[in-house]
């Protein structure tokens, strides 16, 4: 059944996840989920930390622009070392765009994909992302994505998933792929 839309959300408590660990699929997993509930007639939110660009997904949610919104706070490189100042300012922007939508409810589901990682590296300090959960609207399903996920952005998660790579054929040199990894 689709959603009517007459109350804030489907459902009166929304949840938090995590996706996190050293395997693939993170993203995909939460992209996965704003398909799904744009499916369902749900408002969708996604803010990507570092990454920048028109990558396949994003081209994609282009065309359901009326039901999931995407933003990117980033200029398109993973961080190695010292952040940049123009990166700090970029993500702390970003995560105060992401406070006020959390907070807000005019979103179903909210993914802060990246976030994980964007504090790993220092982009902003992991109990920001803590600040994040605790603030968000009752309603809100919020998905937090990245390896690296601090253990206090876990223990104040609902459900955390830890991907893990058993086997993957980038160990026997096939490049990332257009359309499957890309």
């Amino acid at each position: 059944m689709i959603w009517d839309g007459r109350s804030s959300a489907p459902w009166e408590k929304g949840f938090v996840h995590v996706y996190t660990g050293e395997g693939k699929g993170k993203t995909t997993a939460a992209l996965g989920l704003a398909i799904r509930a744009a499916g369902a007639g749900l408002k969708v939110f996604v803010g990507q930390f570092i990454k920048s660009g028109a990558y396949s997904e994003i081209r994609a949610l282009g065309a359901l622009s009326n039901m999931i919104t995407v933003r990117q706070y980033g200029r398109g490189c993973f961080i190695r070392g010292a952040c940049s100042p123009d990166d700090k300012r970029m993500a702390e922007n970003g995560l105060r765009e992401m406070e006020e939508i959390v907070s807000s409810g005019r979103y179903h589901v909210v993914i802060a994909d990246e976030a994980n990682v964007a504090a790993q590296i220092g982009l902003f300090p992991a109990e920001k992302l803590v600040d994040l959960i605790r603030m968000k609207h009752r309603s809100v399903e919020l998905v937090l994505t990245g390896r690296h996920a601090d253990p206090r952005v876990i223990e104040a998660a609902d459900l955390v998933t830890d991907m893990r790579e058993v086997k993957h054929y980038y160990r026997q040199g096939v490049p990332a792929r257009r359309g499957i990894e890309s």
